[in-house]
């Protein structure tokens, strides 16, 4: 470990994705109960292209190190940790620290990966693969038979959401920009573009007696049409503002927003159901429930992933020192599937 040595990628301030900066130092040692992951795939989520614009709802102060999830081997561990971890393959959701080449992680937050799944693939499936799972089988519960709308249905969360939906016998209407109809059709998806006028309209026209599930990371006055959507019985995931992400002003509001129709939408004397769903929910107040859900699920996401389920979509394989370049690709709206960082 001696040899090796610390490069990370710092988000310095509210800059473009050239501003990102290259560091270098040493290798962070393990603390009690605490093991350093050799990084091997770090990924590029929306999360980042918030936290770069300061639009993320609770990210730290710049600077700091972003990178929401990653895979690699535990190369150390410090006091009270298993030594057995040392050489296996893990997981880990972070929320920032992933972009660099080493990073000291709680080892109760580390998820076992198959050794049969590699580094960038499993790397698709953990912020984006648990977000999945638990809006879909959590949340809103979709069952075989059901018809379910997936906005963003070519992005990281999407790709998935659809897999794992049509996994459990749903009927996938999915929104997307034209040029990745037909991939979405070759995968049994009906296709809406949603640049293409009234998008709601043409969901209607599909599903005349409504849907049994909508899942919409665009938030915006958007929601309300997805809410409309619904069937009798019918649920809305709400998991982020899309609509919102080159916005000025307080990054709270639109999250806030987003709340206050929730709890107003499930107020109403009505058989539908409405969630604004956030992944770390219930950390704080309940670590090692958190933790063993966690794992749960990501092993069920993997498990998928074996099957053949699910398939890993990543959309670009990029050096870790060209950061940059993909976050300016992640960011372009062109690729289907996700940007993956690598050593």
């Amino acid at each position: 470990m001696n040899a090796e040595a610390l490069v990370e990628v710092v988000l310095p301030g509210k800059v473009e994705p050239e501003g990102l900066q290259i560091r270098h130092g040493a290798v962070p040692t393990a603390g009690k109960g605490q093991a350093v992951i050799r990084m091997e795939a770090t990924g590029v989520s929306f999360a980042e292209q918030q936290m770069r614009r300061g639009r993320y709802y609770d990210q730290p102060p710049f600077p700091f190190v972003p990178g929401y999830d990653l895979v690699g081997t535990v190369i150390a561990v410090g006091e009270g940790v298993d030594a057995g971890l040392i050489g296996t393959r893990v997981a880990a959701l972070i929320k920032v620290g992933g972009w660099a080449s080493h990073v000291c992680v709680d080892a109760a937050d580390l998820v076992p990966v198959p050794e049969a799944i590699g580094a960038a693939e499993a790397e698709t499936l953990v912020v984006n693969g648990i977000t999945a799972w638990q809006m879909l089988h959590r949340k809103a519960r979709v069952r075989a038979g059901q018809t379910v709308v997936v906005h963003g249905a070519n992005g990281g969360v999407g790709s998935v959401l659809v897999q794992l939906a049509q996994a459990a016998g749903a009927t996938v209407i999915g929104t997307a920009s034209a040029r990745h109809h037909d991939a979405l059709r070759a995968r049994g998806v009906v296709p809406v573009d949603y640049r293409a006028g009234d998008v709601a309209a043409r969901i209607r026209d599909l599903a005349p007696g409504g849907v049994d599930a909508v899942f919409d990371h665009v938030g915006g006055p958007g929601i309300v049409d997805s809410w409309q959507l619904l069937a009798p019985g019918g649920t809305l995931v709400s998991y982020g503002s899309a609509s919102t992400r080159d916005d000025t002003g307080s990054k709270q509001a639109p999250v806030l927003k987003l709340l206050g129709r929730v709890w107003l939408w499930n107020t109403l004397p009505n058989r539908r159901h409405a969630y604004f769903f956030n992944v770390w929910a219930g950390r704080a107040l309940a670590r090692n429930s958190f933790r063993a859900r966690l794992r749960t699920d990501l092993t069920e996401v993997f498990a998928a992933l074996q099957r053949g389920d699910v398939t890993a979509q990543i959309a670009a394989r990029i050096p870790l020192d060209q950061a940059a370049e993909a976050l300016r690709l992640a960011e372009s709206g062109t690729v289907a599937g996700k940007v993956v960082l690598t050593p």
